[in-house]
């Protein structure tokens, strides 16, 4: 009986092989039919995710009620999803939605979830991006960088962690909001940044990934978070970035996508959460080859053995300069400009054209949106992840972001070309050039 038992598949496994059965059908059907019809099932469907974002935001169904305390985040994730796509919206909608943002500011600093609702970090996270994605003197302008400041101080917690909210969790979500809203806006400092990277290194789990808060699994999403925020405030360097290199892209798994977590299903959203961790790990490669180099010199391996593929110490000494070096400077101000200006390694660290077919085979609807996987439906949340995890991949072999990536980057055709993100951020990388103008450059 036992031996029976023992043998007996469980939940996640059943659960595993449904995805895998699903996902392979599909990939199945696309090797078997004609050029031409792998053509059409590769096309990013442009105009119906227009539609159906566009949809979004202009009206949303009394099924939405249960995101009421989340209508930032519905703007952002709409409205940078649509400015992937190297689209705009009009007038009239953009003039709503800055209107809307104010009315969720609270009188002390902060975004709230709707008008009237207490301030939280990751509203003020996704208010935030949105107003920098819409761009403009009267978007940007919108921003009061001085209460802001003042509610993310408040937020504070003294060993280094932020809360989301007035008495509401800690956590490394909540670090990297609130550190990437300063940063952006130019307005951090030592006060911010203080035991953070304490409070993040604490975070960092045996597997190597990077938990919610000290004592949790590691996460995808999480894992982001907290790299983004280590190298905002000039840190990166203490964390293990060997064994974050090697836990995140063993996430990528044989369906071609990421999953969030050990042994958890592959999920489109992990496109950006995972693909965004590796994408930023890919210009740390000089931190990652001395962390590799100390422990081959107790280990006693020899020193090139160790090195990284494609990386020459010269080229990679290049990484760490102003705003971003090893003795974590003070000057915050031009870290993230600096980052995704500096020289890149030649090859990703993950399979950049698989997850390209997992999006466009798998997690993309023909009517518009995407999913998490197949059986799932279309929502605006995998719509924007999935779209910014597309963009990052057909960047990945590109050494300067303003460089058009050579065709064979792009899987599908040419016109499947997404606008470059910033990965510390996740705003199109145009728009925040425009802000970091505005708030660096002289407002």
């Amino acid at each position: 009986m036992d031996e029976m038992t023992s043998s007996s598949p469980t939940v996640s496994q059943r659960d595993q092989w449904m995805v895998e059965s699903q996902v392979f059908q599909i990939y199945q059907l696309f090797a078997t039919i004609p050029p031409n019809a792998q053509s059409l099932m590769l096309e990013l469907q442009r105009d119906k995710h227009i539609e159906f974002l566009t949809k979004g935001l202009r009206h949303l169904g009394p099924n939405f009620s249960v995101l009421d305390a989340n209508r930032p985040w519905l703007c952002y994730w709409i409205i940078h999803s649509i400015a992937l796509l190297g689209e705009s919206i009009d007038d009239e909608l953009q003039d709503n939605t800055v209107e809307f943002l104010n009315r969720c500011k609270d009188p002390n600093g902060g975004f709230a979830g709707g008008p009237g609702q207490m301030p939280h970090l990751a509203t003020t996270y996704a208010a935030v991006n949105t107003l920098i994605t819409l761009g403009g003197d009267k978007s940007l302008a919108s921003i009061n960088r001085d209460k802001l400041y003042g509610f993310l101080r408040r937020m504070k917690q003294p060993n280094g962690g932020f809360r989301m909210h007035v008495e509401g969790e800690i956590d490394v979500r909540a670090c990297y909001t609130a550190i990437s809203v300063a940063s952006v806006l130019n307005i951090l400092d030592e006060e911010l940044t203080q035991n953070v990277g304490d409070y993040i290194l604490s975070c960092q789990t045996y597997e190597g990934g990077i938990a919610g808060e000290p004592g949790s699994e590691a996460h995808g999403g999480y894992t982001f978070c907290g790299l983004a925020a280590m190298i905002l405030i000039g840190e990166v360097n203490r964390l293990d970035l060997p064994r974050l290199v090697e836990w995140t892209v063993f996430r990528q798994g044989k369906e071609c996508g990421f999953q969030g977590r050990t042994n958890k299903l592959v999920d489109g959203c992990y496109s950006f959460w995972q693909g965004g961790a590796v994408a930023l790990l890919q210009r740390l490669y000089s931190i990652i080859n001395k962390q590799m180099a100390e422990v081959s010199n107790i280990s006693g391996i020899p020193e090139e053995k160790v090195c990284l593929h494609g990386t020459s110490s010269d080229a990679a000494s290049h990484l760490w300069h102003e705003g971003m070096s090893e003795s974590c400077s003070a000057d915050f101000k031009n870290i993230g400009y600096n980052f995704i200006n500096d020289w890149r390694a030649k090859d990703p660290l993950f399979h950049s054209i698989a997850l390209q077919q997992y999006i466009l085979l798998c997690a993309q609807e023909q009517d518009g949106g995407l999913r998490d996987k197949p059986g799932k439906r279309r929502d605006h949340y995998h719509t924007c992840y999935c779209l910014s995890g597309l963009s990052l991949c057909q960047y990945s072999w590109s050494k300067h972001p303003d460089s058009p990536p050579l065709p064979k980057a792009v899987l599908g055709p040419y016109s499947n070309l997404l606008e470059p993100i910033h990965p510390l951020y996740n705003v199109v990388l145009e728009r925040y050039r425009e802000a970091h103008e505005f708030f660096v450059g002289g407002s």
